[in-house]
């Protein structure tokens, strides 16, 4: 079954053409101009991806608080930025919110389709059996792929599939560093230095409201991060 795709955009022209070429890629597209249609829409069903302008309509930061509010709804439905705006600030905004990625408008649309591909393929992952291999566990962290879950002293850690994913190539071998490139294929993305770092922030204070003394990611300063052993 074919994927379904919603873009949230405000610009239609720029709305149309985005939609067109998710359709070439076999994607079932639901295009929308503002926030409140958007979830209007999403009572009912959530679509498999969610791409999202920052401003919508009058809304200049409504795309923010569609992310948000979706993000409240589901733990794990991809969510990315498409933005004209480029600040870094925007960006560790989008990305402290909950999105999997924050792209800029001038990326390629070959660049855009990888990207989209990548969150696709971590989604299918989550339906294949693991085997021996489907539970982890590290002192007080368990990770269980089959279910897609995160706990640490017993209590849930609601992660992205993004975290999710960092914290499984973080955990799986303690103590050896993990640099950008590895994180990156581990997360099946496309990361920068700045979007790894706000992952990683963003990932530790999750932990951190379970645990206020959790301290097991490590940064390796010009290498990478690592997971400490017990």
């Amino acid at each position: 079954m074919a994927k379904r795709i919603a873009i949230v955009e405000d610009e239609a022209a720029i709305r149309e053409n985005y939609t067109a070429a998710f359709r070439r890629e076999g994607y079932v597209v639901d295009g929308y101009e503002a926030r409140q249609p958007a979830l209007d829409a999403f009572e009912g069903r959530l679509p498999d991806l969610v791409v999202i302008d920052i401003n919508l309509k009058d809304d200049v930061e409504g795309g923010f608080e569609l992310c948000r509010e979706l993000r409240a709804r589901s733990t794990d439905l991809p969510i990315i930025f498409l933005t004209a705006r480029d600040s870094e600030f925007d960006a560790v905004s989008g990305l402290r919110l909950g999105a999997d990625d924050y792209l800029t408008k001038d990326i390629s649309l070959p660049h855009l389709m990888a990207r989209i591909a990548a969150l696709f393929r971590r989604l299918d992952a989550m339906q294949q059996p693991q085997g021996k291999e489907a539970r982890l566990t590290r002192g007080d962290l368990v990770i269980d792929t089959e279910r897609m879950s995160i706990h640490w002293q017993d209590q849930s850690v609601n992660l992205t599939l993004t975290e999710f994913w960092l914290v499984h190539a973080l955990a799986r071998y303690p103590g050896h560093v993990k640099n950008r490139q590895q994180l990156m294929d581990a997360a099946q993305a496309v990361l920068d230095d700045n979007t790894i770092t706000s992952h990683i922030k963003r990932i530790r204070r999750k932990f951190h409201a379970i645990d206020a003394e959790f301290d097991s990611i490590e940064t390796v300063y010009g290498m990478g991060y690592r997971w400490l052993s017990d």
